[in-house]
């Protein structure tokens, strides 16, 4: 299974579409690996710089409307092939979290007061993330800055879930067709 969590990557803005996310020009590319370079390229975020910002990042922490935009699941393989495998936001546009959970990737919706919070707290910090289970079944997202630690609780169940635990959907229809 894929191993969720690790470096935090805040992105400050509400509806980051996929054409920011993967530029449609590469979407004839033959194989996921060639997205990688060309991942968020085309986002337009004060402070941010693709080229130096993007490396070792795990997670992405937004705002609202993430992956709105033209339907494509080359959005969610070009975060995959950079290790990014966790996006936590508001909401997301509908087919791109389908999709994200479809590649066995978690698209994380949290409360407005949650993430503003995460923002305010964490955002200008070097900042993990952890992504836990805990022995009652609730899900919960910890984010850890040196000493600084808080924990924001998710719901994960039902085919999501199932999804998760199959690495995406192909992992899931092999198992059970």
């Amino acid at each position: 299974m894929k191993q969720f969590g690790g470096q935090v990557l805040f992105l400050d803005r509400s509806d980051i579409n996929t054409d920011e996310i993967i530029p449609a020009k590469y979407l004839t590319e033959n194989t996921k690996q060639a997205l990688k370079p060309y991942l968020l390229e085309d986002l337009k975020l004060d402070g941010f710089n693709p080229k130096s910002d993007i490396a070792g990042k795990k997670v992405i922490i937004t705002r609202e409307n993430f992956g709105c935009g033209s339907s494509r699941e080359h959005a969610p393989w070009a975060l995959e092939v950079n290790g990014i495998y966790t996006v936590i936001a508001i909401n997301f546009a509908r087919i791109f979290r389908q999709n994200m959970y479809n590649c066995g990737l978690l698209a994380l919706d949290m409360s407005k007061k949650d993430i503003d919070d995460m923002f305010r707290t964490f955002a200008d910090k070097d900042t993990e993330c952890k992504i836990e289970e805990k022995e009652d079944g609730t899900w919960k997202v910890k984010l850890i800055a040196g000493s600084l630690s808080k924990s924001y609780v998710f719901k994960l169940e039902g085919f999501e879930k199932a999804l998760i635990e199959n690495e995406g959907w192909i992992g899931y229809a092999d198992k059970n067709y």
